[in-house]
């Protein structure tokens, strides 16, 4: 017989919401913390003294950050939720309506009890609703993970100078691989310092506008770093996209160096015969991310 759940599990994915969002902006991702100290090592070794100063002085932001118990940018960023649901929590009645109710509750404690900033307004009116939620905020993504009985809960703060700098076109198959390269290239030379590089560079291919969208946010925000596409071919073009990235001289905050991007990921889908949609999302130096574990009788775990 099927133990349906209680509102203990509500209660803990309310608080793992509120902690999460603090933990992002406080408690930069060990792989991030890798990859920052690997471009710092390369540009040493370049005898690139502008780019070793700038990557000295964000590791020794992070450490600052650890210290004091402080976040590592003033940008709160817009709260992004992403819920992987056991399907076996599911049969056991989860409601999903209550979850997202609690992920809202959850950004809006973070923000009051911290307290953080709220970057929250109103589009037309720049109203701020001092919450950092609101009409369609936070954003929460919900899948499904069969043979699962935990919810597995990441969020992700994304910030404004890396998140204006999102790009989508709708390229035609003839283009081809050149023409996504190409793409991708001149969405980084366009960014150049706005998003706080060396960046994450997330790509979206196929699928709809739309789903090419939530892909390259998924490829930004989600994936850790040194991770590869399971795909081989798309591994490969991460790999050649990385390479022709730092290749541009960009460097650290736009100062020049071989450390433009810190990783190239790309997440893809099917598409239709007469389309090739790719969209680009950056993600800042921060890689800011968080992950909670909540099972069915409400204990939460905070992998690193």
């Amino acid at each position: 017989m099927t133990t349906m759940l209680t509102g203990t599990i509500y209660d803990a994915i309310e608080d793992a919401g509120r902690n999460l969002y603090i933990k992002a902006l406080t408690d930069i991702p060990q792989d991030v913390r890798a990859a920052l100290k690997r471009g710092h090592d390369s540009e040493t070794a370049a005898g690139n003294k502008t780019a070793t100063k700038v990557m000295l002085t964000v590791l020794e932001n992070v450490k600052l950050a650890d210290e004091k118990d402080m976040m590592v940018c003033q940008d709160t960023g817009l709260p992004i939720y992403k819920a992987l649901i056991g399907n076996k929590l599911a049969e056991r009645g989860l409601d999903m309506v209550e979850l997202k109710k609690r992920l809202k509750i959850a950004a809006e404690r973070a923000t009051k009890e911290y307290p953080l900033r709220s970057s929250s307004v109103h589009p037309i009116t720049r109203k701020n609703t001092q919450t950092n939620t609101g009409q369609g905020l936070p954003i929460i993504k919900i899948d499904f993970v069969p043979d699962s009985d935990v919810i597995e809960l990441w969020m992700s703060p994304k910030g404004s100078g890396s998140e204006n700098m999102s790009f989508l076109r709708m390229l035609k198959p003839a283009d081809g691989i050149k023409s996504v390269k190409r793409f991708v290239i001149e969405c980084v030379f366009e960014s150049g310092a706005n998003p706080c590089p060396p960046v994450i560079v997330g790509i979206g291919i196929g699928g709809t506008s739309d789903v090419a969208a939530a892909l390259a946010k998924e490829a930004s925000c989600f994936r850790k770093i040194g991770t590869a596409n399971a795909d081989p071919q798309v591994a490969q073009l991460e790999k050649e996209l990385l390479d022709l990235i730092n290749q541009t001289g960009i460097g650290p905050q736009g100062l020049g160096g071989s450390t433009t991007a810190m990783a190239c990921h790309i997440e893809w889908a099917h598409t239709h015969i007469s389309q090739l949609p790719v969209a680009v999302n950056m993600q800042c130096w921060r890689g800011e991310r968080a992950c909670a574990i909540i099972d069915g009788e409400g204990s939460v775990t905070y992998p690193d």
